[in-house]
């Protein structure tokens, strides 16, 4: 009986999300796909055709996976950051805090929304990719599960942001400072192996470089970084911010100020 009423709160929950998502899709699905578009103008066709390819593959293929976990790191994080924050300033938070819902159940339902929403971008970008270049597929599996994961942990990131902020200029604090820097320097646009020892040894503890190069071996078959250990660290890292999020909610921390 427990269990039923988990599912239908965690289903109720991610039901509005998907329902604000869907509501607004000019705002929250085109934005990135116009936005990834003019990557692929700039960089693929017009930088791209002088670059040439990089370890054998044409440049704008390459950098197809790179833009693809951009768009959904970037919406995934945005979508439960705004949401969470806007319930928690319109007192609708509290409201499911003292009804019998476990916090992972709201946690997942704010996180599943997220998750759609990085997911469908992330559909759509590889979409407009088709326009600029061919794009094949070496491994299914990686890409679900690098893209799942990636999702899911930029969405609980999202939440612990959402929580800690305290007015809506504190939402774009983190994809300005640090999300931005972290996709720019992950390893979207070049192979690592072309930086020097020392900077790509300091690459190396940027997550981002693992979800890009996870994502993109299932899509060309090329990595800089040992794929089961990519997978490893992304897993690892999901389970930990999920860990942060539920202690944060035990704990009212970002509630109760």
């Amino acid at each position: 009986m427990r269990l039923k009423k988990n599912w239908i709160s965690f289903t109720t929950l991610f039901y509005r999300e998907v329902v604000r998502v869907l509501r607004i899709w000019p705002q929250t699905l085109l934005p990135s796909a116009i936005t990834i578009s003019l990557y692929f103008v700039i960089f693929g066709d017009i930088i791209g055709a002088r670059i040439g390819d990089m370890k054998g593959v044409p440049y704008i293929n390459y950098i197809v996976p790179g833009l693809v976990m951009m768009a959904i790191i970037t919406n995934s994080y945005l979508n439960v950051c705004s949401s969470v924050f806007g319930n928690k300033f319109q007192k609708n938070i509290e409201e499911m805090l003292v009804a019998p819902m476990p916090h992972y159940v709201i946690i997942l339902g704010y996180v599943a929304g997220g998750v759609l929403r990085g997911v469908l971008v992330g559909i759509i970008v590889a979409g407009v990719s088709l326009f600029f270049g061919k794009i094949t597929v070496y491994n299914w599996w990686s890409i679900i599960a690098v893209g799942l994961l990636t999702a899911m942990l930029f969405a609980f990131a999202g939440y612990i942001n959402g929580m800690l902020a305290k007015k809506f200029d504190d939402i774009s604090i983190v994809p300005l400072f640090v999300l931005t820097p972290l996709t720019y320097l992950g390893g979207v646009f070049y192979s690592i192996d072309l930086l020097p020892p020392f900077w790509q040894g300091l690459s190396r503890f940027n997550p981002v470089i693992y979800m890009v190069n996870g994502f993109r071996w299932g899509l060309l078959g090329q990595s800089d970084v040992n794929i089961s250990f990519a997978l490893s660290i992304l897993f690892l890292s999901m389970v930990g911010f999920f860990a942060c999020c539920w202690w944060m909610m035990h704990k009212g921390i970002g509630i109760k100020s």
